[in-house]
């Protein structure tokens, strides 16, 4: 298996996994499991390769005109992420059987749940900028299924919208973004991009491209102000919050800047608005995470909170703030992964999630108890848990920032002290304390509803024990976003006594009081004030003003009425091309009609003739016959000069529409008129501009000088390269093969067309 196998045979589970569903039933979470797993495994055995500092590519053709090409490419960075998507896929997917249990839809849930797997994946391994959209994309569409899970809901359907109307606009600007940088740096493989950086930051569109790619990262990663989408996305079910919104999707962001930050990081304008982004979106996010009572929404404001964080460490652009980013990302996935599936595990089993209403659960739920515990001491930053070693290697990046290190470096006290009070708000709050009023009597749930948390949160206590198990995937994934800069790493729980120790020991201070007096504090509510006037509600004034310009466009453009239509698209044909054909010159001022002949000139009247008579009888079939004139009257033209084949096939053309007209026409009632005088003269005068458009381009086209290059091509390969001697039959068949395919197949559909209305004609009614 290589890495372009490994990504599409993802997709190929996702659409077995109703197949599997049906077979295995209950059983059908934990066989689905095994497919990341495996997956896992295959790439934890390539990592001493990566290690070594070995390629690990897999590329195919796609365009090579274009210069692209379906490659995939496994270095430290990639493979940090791919391990935390298969890995946590696995626990995700094993809980989801005993979360869903019962579901008529789970079948599909797994499809779709496979499907972002594996577009995930797909994100993280592609070398090619397109393809990185491509399943960035993917990624996209497949949240909207998942977080629109439960679509009788009305605030589920909402949620989903958001999400994706959100991150689609940021995919097109960081399409429109990664195509600027290919042009400017000469290449659209990430890593041939890698030493273009000093090219691409020099080149005049340096900012619009950052700005761009900026904007894509920032609404993926959910950071300050598109940050609303991803809390509201927690009207999905537990293990798509746990996936998407902990452990991959919101990741993405950060993966991109991580993955660009050698291409367009190490400006001022790079440092200033990444880490400004970061800094907002962090204090911000645990603001809003401490007021909050429900556990999925206190949890996922958290995690706004951590992504800025992140985004913040990919700003300051050091070796040790990529380091710290790197450690930082590992325990976020364990420990938040874990309390979003305990929280899932509690609602499940008490039906609430309001942490009033929960307390002394850990008499009835031991085992997910623990799992909540262990993952709120990591969140909170205390040893022996990975979060501890996180937390320190975080303020001593930011001590180690560029600029204004002791400011940022206060705002990250500031957040860890929040973010103290949330992990006890989350982890501690539901089960320790008085009894619980819930409204179902709490019990524990099954082995997949408390097995996936308790590995997930004793994998962050097994890394605080022993983090130099860590050292190796650090340091490669450092050489991959900050290279050039490498970072003696040493992974420990104690580094003596210093400036990072002390720090962290006045966070849990200051988040023991905070925890304390949450429930004064909360009174003041700022984050509710935010709730009204923030960026949520300018998203719905936005969606609304959209809808509203819609619904008027359409009662304007969309009136029904087929004249109106060809009255518009001739109309502003006329206007555009006729303005063109003024402004540019091309009409001859002095028309040359060579040499016209009589039995020319009078064809020309006869057709002129037929013309007016179709528009000014009242009779049906006088009108017809007219038509009929117009159309034999152009196949003579054709005939006279030099064309006898389009003569041929006009003349049949003609002859198979008067038949169908007047079989059609003489089931019609009378002639009226229902268009009054005004309404014909408006018609009459645009279909006089669009005639005298025509004739214009045609005596411009007739004044231009010719080149006989296409003719002479044409000639001169017609029976080499087509083996048809009739030139005219080869452009149409081969030369011109997909226009002539086009018409076949618009054709066929016609025919299918009528098909169908014959067959849905009523019972007993005659054709």
């Amino acid at each position: 298996m290589n890495l372009a196998a490994a990504v599409m045979s993802g997709f190929a589970v996702a659409f077995l996994a109703p197949v599997v569903h049906r077979a295995a039933r209950a059983y059908s979470g934990w066989l689905l499991a095994l497919f990341p797993a495996g997956l896992t495994l295959y790439l934890a055995g390539l990592a001493p390769a990566v290690w070594r500092g070995e390629a690990l590519i897999a590329a195919h053709e796609w365009a090579p005109s274009m210069g692209l090409s379906l490659s995939f490419r496994l270095d430290g960075l990639s493979l940090l992420f791919s391990l935390m998507i298969t890995g946590t896929g696995a626990v995700v997917l094993a809980y989801a059987g005993g979360y869903l249990a019962g579901h008529p839809r789970l079948g599909r849930f797994y499809t779709s749940l496979v499907f972002f797997m594996a577009s995930m994946l797909g994100l993280v391994l592609a070398d090619n900028l397109i393809l990185l959209f491509i399943f960035w994309e993917l990624t996209s569409i497949s949240s909207y299924l998942l977080i629109g899970f439960d679509s009788e809901r009305e605030k589920a359907r909402q949620s989903a919208l958001q999400a994706l109307l959100v991150t689609g606009g940021g995919g097109l600007a960081l399409l429109a973004g990664v195509v600027l940088m290919a042009q400017a740096g000469g290449s659209f493989e990430i890593s041939g991009l890698a030493g273009a950086a000093a090219l691409i930051q020099s080149h005049a569109l340096y900012l619009p491209i950052a700005s761009l790619i900026l904007i894509g990262a920032f609404t993926k990663s959910a950071q300050v102000p598109f940050h609303f989408w991803l809390p509201a996305a927690m009207e999905a079910p537990a293990p798509v919050s746990a996936y998407l919104h902990a452990a991959t999707m919101v990741k993405a962001g950060v993966y991109l800047l991580a993955r660009l930050s050698p291409v367009l990081g190490g400006t001022d304008f790079w440092y200033v608005t990444v880490t400004t982004a970061g800094a907002a979106t962090m204090l911000s996010g645990a603001v809003m995470a401490y007021h909050k009572s429900d556990l999925k929404q206190l949890l996922a404001y958290s995690t706004v909170s951590v992504l800025g964080i992140l985004t913040f460490l990919a700003g300051l652009g050091t070796g040790y703030a990529a380091a710290a980013m790197a450690v930082l990302l590992v325990a976020h996935c364990l420990y938040k992964g874990a309390l979003f599936l305990t929280a899932g595990t509690v609602d499940h089993e008490t039906g609430t999630r309001d942490i009033e209403r929960l307390g002394g659960l850990r008499r009835a739920m031991p085992l997910t108890a623990a799992a909540a515990a262990l993952a709120a001491v990591s969140m909170a930053g205390l040893p022996p848990l990975f979060g501890f070693v996180s937390k320190e290697m975080l303020y001593e990046a930011g001590l180690r920032a560029p600029l204004h290190a002791a400011a940022l470096t206060a705002v990250l006290v500031v957040t860890a002290m929040l973010l103290f009070a949330v992990a006890g708000a989350a982890g501690f709050r539901p089960f320790y304390g008085g009894s619980p009023s819930t409204p179902r009597h709490p019990h524990e749930g099954p082995p997949s509803l408390w097995l996936g948390p308790l590995l997930l949160a004793g994998g962050g206590l097994l890394l605080g024990l022993a983090p130099a198990l860590m050292e190796n995937a650090v340091r490669y994934a450092v050489l991959a976003a900050a290279p050039g800069q490498p970072v003696p790493l040493k992974l420990s729980l104690f580094h003596g006594l210093n400036t990072a120790l002390l720090l962290s020991a006045a966070s849990v201070l200051g988040g023991l009081v905070l925890y304390g007096a949450r429930a004064r504090l909360i009174r003041f509510g700022p984050a509710r004030a935010l709730g009204r006037w923030g960026p949520a509600r300018g998203y719905e004034a936005a969606l609304a003003g959209l809808n509203r310009f819609a619904a008027a466009q359409t009662r304007v453009l969309q009136s029904g009425h087929l004249r109106y239509y060809l009255l518009t698209v001739v109309g502003t044909a006329v206007a555009l091309t006729g303005f063109a054909l003024i402004r540019g010159g091309a009409l001859p001022r002095q028309p040359v009609f060579g040499d016209v002949r009589w039995h020319e000139v009078s064809l020309v009247v006869v057709i002129l003739a037929s013309i007016l008579t179709a528009v000014r009888t009242e009779s049906r079939l006088t009108a017809v016959v007219a038509l009929g004139v117009v159309g034999v009257g152009i196949a003579a033209l054709f005939a006279l000069f030099g064309a006898p084949d389009l003569a041929m096939t006009q003349v049949a053309v003609e002859t198979l529409t008067v038949i169908l007209l007047v079989l059609v026409l003489y089931h019609l009632p009378d002639f009226s008129k229902f268009t009054p005088r005004v309404g014909r003269q408006r018609d009459a005068i645009v279909a006089i501009a669009a005639g005298s458009l025509m004739t214009g381009l045609v005596l411009a086209a007739a004044a231009a000088p010719h080149s006989t290059g296409v003719a002479a091509y044409y000639l001169e390969n017609s029976y080499p390269l087509a083996q048809g001697r009739n030139v005219v039959n080869v452009i149409l068949t081969d030369f011109r093969a997909l226009d002539t395919l086009g018409e076949i197949t618009v054709a066929a559909v016609a025919g299918i067309g009528v098909f169908a209305l014959l067959r849905l004609r009523p019972p007993g009614d005659k054709p």
